[in-house]
């Protein structure tokens, strides 16, 4: 089975370098370069351009979102969605308003990296002492850099709410978040779950804040697992 994975903000495939392993075999790994794209709309034509003519979609965070969008736009073009760390909302006002003061910050400085105060609020504290895990996030950053950020910040901060639109989703989803989740709250993933009419829901209570691929790839690996093993993810 081929999965096709759309990473989230300032992410590119390193974000799925923990996961991926514990897939087991019987699994093709493909990713959407959303990096490359500048525009919300262009984010949607490479999710288009680069994913399955039947695809089985995994997105995280921002790349969730669009998986989402994307399915409720191409219907026919989506097998099935796997949603993690993303409620399918416009932002918070708190994080709304936290972009709003980055990104003038952002156009008048030298960008090196997330700071110690972001990367607090995306990673459970627990694993704010694991080097590895920080050290991928933070070369992420800075590999991708300064324009990718504000291209990725400026073309998402006003986006539609869809939480009320996934009524309409007819493939299999599943849908995973983190009780410790800063950025998108559990109690907005249950609301979403309740919405999709063919979704499952898995919250993780320990181990994990919002970089849930990189901070329990075990637990998402066991969930992803056992969901594309049903009947109607297989193709």
């Amino acid at each position: 089975m081929r999965l096709d994975f759309v990473p989230g903000t300032l992410c590119d495939e390193r974000m799925w370098g923990r996961l991926l392993p514990l897939l087991g075999d019987g699994f093709e790994f493909n990713h959407v370069p959303l990096p490359k794209a500048h525009t919300r709309e262009q984010m949607l034509e490479l999710i288009g351009a680069h994913s399955a003519l039947k695809a089985n979609l995994v997105g995280f965070s921002l790349g969730a979102y669009l998986s989402v969008e994307y399915a409720l736009t191409h219907p026919e073009r989506v097998q099935s969605l796997t949603i993690i760390g993303s409620a399918g909302k416009k932002l918070g006002d708190k994080e709304k308003t936290t972009r709003e003061r980055i990104i003038p910050q952002l156009e008048k400085n030298l960008y090196t990296g997330m700071t110690q105060m972001r990367l607090r609020e995306i990673v459970a504290p627990e694993h704010l002492d694991d080097a590895e895990l920080i050290g991928i996030i933070q070369r992420m950053a800075v590999d991708l850099g300064k324009e990718v950020l504000l291209a990725q910040f400026r073309s998402t901060i006003e986006r539609p709410d869809l939480m009320d639109r996934v009524r309409a989703l007819q493939c299999p989803v599943l849908i995973i978040g983190s009780e410790h989740d800063k950025l998108v709250p559990a109690d907005d993933v249950r609301e979403l779950a309740d919405n999709c009419p063919n979704a499952q829901l898995h919250l993780l209570s320990e181990g994990a804040g919002h970089m849930m691929p990189l901070e329990a790839p075990q637990a998402l690996a066991h969930h992803m697992r056992t969901f594309y093993t049903k009947p109607r993810c297989q193709v």
